[in-house]
């Protein structure tokens, strides 16, 4: 058990870690990239308790007392928050940071938490002295944080239901749910801008910005989790004048059994779909290819399942601006 000297200790380091994670050269903190690397911090500490979401609904309650005052209410714009690929990646790092100072804290998660929401609310008052209201950054920080739970837990889910409805009563390969998840994605992630300014081919192995972060976010999701990293995701991918294929089968069945869990956790938003297809594919690819013995290939299930995504983005765009004329 820590004492209180030690514990203050730990506090300190975070304060700086998250300082050094989020200073920028000449321009000073990214608040928003902070206030998402804590999204994710309270995610990690909301798994800490049984349940999940009753504890991140206390936190904010607590949170409220201690800053006196509610999130800013209303609709929030469009653009107020980053894109879900940046969320997913902010609140994964902050995940990060929360596991590695919990296990020098060693003691109840109920004294991290407490000390977590101190340093939260020092930092919102800090800001505010600057013209940051807390209202506003307590928003901003509740919207970080429901999102990046709700990619966490739809990943498991999306991975579960795959499993058991297709994997055990349609009789599909990992290398099938693997096509079907990721190629989902890229479907999801064209619809959610109608394909608007993507059309053009890709040069090279060049991706489209949007593609490109939800590829990430499933490439990252499978490395944390075991699989083998490397730079052959993209081997073998078609050349541009190739005739597109996606796995539009597979992709529509996944889209069928998926699509029930996407409303039934109000996840309406199609760029968060696609977001939360790509990490649940990322852990998909991590389930198949690890172990001493994988039942794919790193080499084969790496480029299968950015083929999926990239070839169905594509198909899906080329279906818009068909539409569209």
């Amino acid at each position: 058990m820590l004492d209180y000297m030690n514990k203050a200790d730990v506090a300190l380091r975070i304060q700086y870690a998250l300082q050094a994670m989020t200073e920028e050269d000449g321009r000073g903190c990214d608040a928003m990239k902070k206030t998402m690397l804590l999204s994710g911090m309270l995610v990690e500490t909301a798994f800490l308790f049984d349940n999940c979401e009753e504890s991140l609904q206390a936190t904010f309650i607590k949170l409220r007392d201690l800053l006196n005052c509610e999130p800013l209410a209303g609709d929030l714009a469009y653009d107020a928050m980053p894109p879900p690929s940046i969320i997913e990646f902010d609140a994964e790092m902050g995940r990060s940071m929360a596991r590695e100072f919990f296990e020098e804290w060693l003691d109840c998660e109920y004294e991290f938490h407490d000390m977590l929401l101190f340093l939260i609310q020092q930092t919102f008052m800090r800001w505010e002295a600057k013209g940051q209201y807390r209202a506003e950054s307590m928003r901003l920080l509740v919207e970080g944080t429901y999102k990046a739970m709700a990619f966490e837990l739809a990943a498991q889910e999306l991975c579960d239901v795959v499993i058991e409805k297709q994997l055990g009563i349609e009789g599909w390969s990992l290398a099938d749910s693997i096509s079907g998840l990721s190629g989902l994605a890229g479907r999801k992630l064209s619809l959610s801008h109608g394909g608007r300014d993507q059309c053009c081919w890709f040069r090279g192995n060049d991706l489209p910005d949007l593609l490109d972060q939800t590829a990430y976010v499933m490439t990252q999701e499978s490395v944390r989790l075991g699989m083998p990293s490397g730079t052959d995701w993209r081997f073998g991918l078609p050349a541009n004048d190739s005739f597109i294929n996606p796995p539009t089968k597979l992709v529509d069945a996944t889209e069928q059994i998926c699509q029930g869990f996407f409303e039934a956790i109000n996840m309406y938003d199609e760029h968060d779909q696609a977001v939360a297809a790509s990490k649940a594919a990322g852990r998909m690819l991590a389930v198949a290819c690890g172990g001493e013995k994988p039942d794919l290939e790193p080499s084969i299930a790496k480029p299968l399942a950015m083929a999926a995504l990239t070839e169905s983005y594509k198909s899906a765009c080329v279906g818009n601006a068909a539409f569209a004329l």
